[in-house]
């Protein structure tokens, strides 16, 4: 087994900061892959603004989610890892953490909601997972989780609000920034809040005056609305296409959002749908509704984007094809 790069002390700390981010590129380096970075001068011309497509969907387990999880899983003690690992999760970030987990030979349990999307739930399993079935709700999720951690003594690994996930997801920034230069905005999907907070960290730190936007389903805008009451709003009921989104905003990623000055912008599920099939279109790449978002965010306020030069994070690209939504 190699060796693990323990965290260093700040990765305990309330918030992870631009030396975790660092730290978690050089833990991850062998195991995560260096995602391509790709433009499209047609969709370029339809959005009038210059657009760095970071391709998340071309990670290992499909997502950006495995940075996190493998960050989370290699910063562990080895006396800590030979418990496992326990989450609760749609379907990516378990599957990156039941990868993760396999890279280090340790078990990984998923808890994961009925009804999630078939693909996300065979990949879990064809990762060497055990699968834990709880009722489609944030608090079903964080209870049966609970339940298994103590029946186990597994770490539990936060799909969002864990500091470790958070530095992990932040690499994907660090790699689109240090390969493109400066850009002026970074736009990337918001759920639990996980990417777009470890983006944000690493874009500020390598260009303060970058501005940061958060992509949200109208049908699940927790993050936008949170931020408008000036806190954090936890009894939404999620109606949205994007199953990666549905998750509630965490209270440590609502902080990050505020402290970076993210703004988030909403769209409809008929531009996310649209924003995705014209990436196809375009592009001949795949991605789930949920990483459309952001393209969807761009051609949804031209006012914001226009004759700018912006890093679009495309999340993952975990689709079910038995249910694409359009005919």
């Amino acid at each position: 087994m190699p060796e693990s790069i323990q965290s260093p002390p700040s990765a305990i700390a309330a918030f992870p900061g631009f030396a975790d981010i660092e730290h978690a590129a050089q833990r991850i380096a062998m195991h995560a892959a260096r995602t391509p970075i790709v433009g499209a001068r047609s969709i370029d011309a339809l959005a009038r603004t210059s657009l760095a497509f970071k391709c998340e969907n071309f990670q290992r387990t499909g997502a950006f989610k495995f940075r996190g999880a493998c960050n989370a899983v290699w910063s562990l003690t080895d006396a800590d890892a030979k418990r496992g690992v326990v989450t609760h999760s749609s379907g990516n970030h378990g599957a990156a953490l039941a990868l993760a987990a396999h890279t280090r030979g340790i078990h990984a349990h998923v808890v994961v909601p009925e009804g999630a999307v078939k693909s996300k739930l065979a990949a879990i399993a064809a990762y060497g997972a055990t699968l834990h079935y709880c009722a489609p709700t944030i608090a079903a999720r964080e209870a049966a989780a609970a339940k298994v951690q103590a029946e186990t003594g597994a770490e539990l690994v936060h799909p969002y609000t864990d500091v470790r996930v958070i530095a992990g997801q932040g690499t994907a920034a660090l790699e689109l920034l240090r390969e493109v230069g400066d850009l002026d905005a970074l736009v990337a999907p918001v759920g639990g809040g996980g990417l777009i907070g470890g983006s944000a960290i690493a874009a500020k730190a390598l260009n303060p005056g970058i501005e940061i936007y958060a992509a949200e389903p109208a049908g699940a805008a927790d993050a936008c609305e949170s931020l408008r009451r000036g806190t954090r709003v936890t009894d939404m009921v999620p109606d949205t296409v994007c199953d990666g989104l549905r998750g509630m905003i965490g209270e440590i990623n609502l902080a990050l959002l505020r402290d970076n000055g993210v703004r988030v912008l909403t769209v409809e599920d008929a531009q996310t749908i649209a924003a995705m099939r014209l990436i196809l279109e375009r592009m001949k790449i795949v991605v789930e509704p949920s990483s459309a978002t952001a393209l969807a965010a761009v051609l949804a306020h031209p006012g914001i984007f226009h004759g700018r030069r912006v890093g679009i994070i495309l999340s993952g690209g975990n689709v079910d094809l038995d249910r694409l939504p359009w005919p």
